[in-house]
């Protein structure tokens, strides 16, 4: 007989979902703390899985929490398959609390829903699920990754990113969570795939004033990268404390050379939104495209929801 795959995960994810619906009237989401109306921006980051929003946008999120704007991240799957040793629900509950403690020293909100890693797809379901929350956060800032990527969980979360930024404004779509009068600008992450078309970024961010808060939050999630996630093995992160240690040196010193290897990237990018001899000295960087679908910033709109160039 064949057991399920996912069982406390699944309850949780009931549980999230009947919630969901049962506050949505109110612009209320299931285990978030609903921001003030206090005219500091709101943002809310899409990513696949609990590490993605992450890796993307956790040093811009770190930025704007500083400055006390409201920042929630989306992991649309919960990650259940995406280590080498264990799967199922305990590796769920297990990245939720790695991702739970990486949003606490960002400063941010998060969100997991409960759907299994590695079979997203672009449902009307889930087209309502993201419409609906981006609407009781009544983002003024939306984003998520491009719909070209080697993941199908990352192409899909795309997808279905891209089709709520027009309904999110149809009154009679998800009319129980009120629509929007405003339509968010939705942006993209970089990646470095060239089909049909390479990143551009439409705006970079130095992350050097929180790079060592962004490195923390990436270490506390130690299944997916001292561990090695889904393609790791027992050999990458020892038993001893010193093994431990320097494996986790490594990764460090890998992802602070993944974000220098952004600024250098975009290195006439950043000449646009730094002074020369500041845009010069940014070491670590995030970058973002704009989305054709939503608003369209210019350069001064774009200032307004990054507040980051005095």
């Amino acid at each position: 007989m064949k057991t399920p795959r996912l069982t406390v995960a699944r309850v949780s994810f009931l549980t999230f979902a009947f919630l969901l619906g049962a506050t949505a009237a109110t612009g209320q989401i299931s285990g978030i703390a609903t921001p003030p109306e206090d005219g500091k921006l709101r943002i809310i980051a899409f990513g696949a899985h609990p590490d993605d929003c992450e890796i993307q946008v956790g040093g811009s999120a770190a930025r704007w929490a500083s400055q006390g704007h409201h920042v929630l991240f989306v992991s649309v799957t919960n990650g259940d398959i995406g280590h080498w040793r264990e799967a199922g629900g305990p590796l769920a509950l297990r990245r939720k609390a790695e991702v739970d403690a990486a949003h606490e020293i960002l400063g941010i909100q998060g969100v997991v829903l409960d759907i299994h890693d590695g079979e997203l797809e672009p449902t009307l379901e889930n087209r309502r699920t993201i419409t609906r929350l981006i609407r009781q956060w009544n983002a003024d800032l939306v984003l998520g990754p491009r719909t070209n990527d080697y993941h199908p969980d990352h192409r899909y979360t795309g997808v279905l990113v891209q089709d709520a930024a027009f309904m999110v404004t149809v009154p009679f779509f998800c009319p129980d969570v009120p629509a929007m009068s405003k339509n968010p600008v939705f942006m993209y992450y970089t990646d470095r795939f060239q089909k049909p078309a390479p990143s551009r970024a439409d705006i970079i961010v130095s992350i050097d004033p929180v790079i060592d808060q962004k490195l923390d939050a990436l270490a506390v999630m130690v299944s997916q990268f001292a561990e090695g996630g889904a393609n790791g093995n027992a050999t990458l992160y020892p038993a001893d404390p010193a093994g431990q240690q320097q494996r986790q040196r490594q990764v460090r010193e890998n992802f602070s050379r993944r974000f220098q290897s952004t600024a250098a990237r975009f290195s006439q990018a950043l000449a646009t939104w730094y002074p020369s001899d500041a845009a010069q000295g940014v070491k670590h960087a995030e970058a973002f495209e704009i989305c054709e679908y939503g608003s369209q910033p210019d350069k001064a709109g774009l200032r307004r929801l990054f507040p980051f160039f005095e």
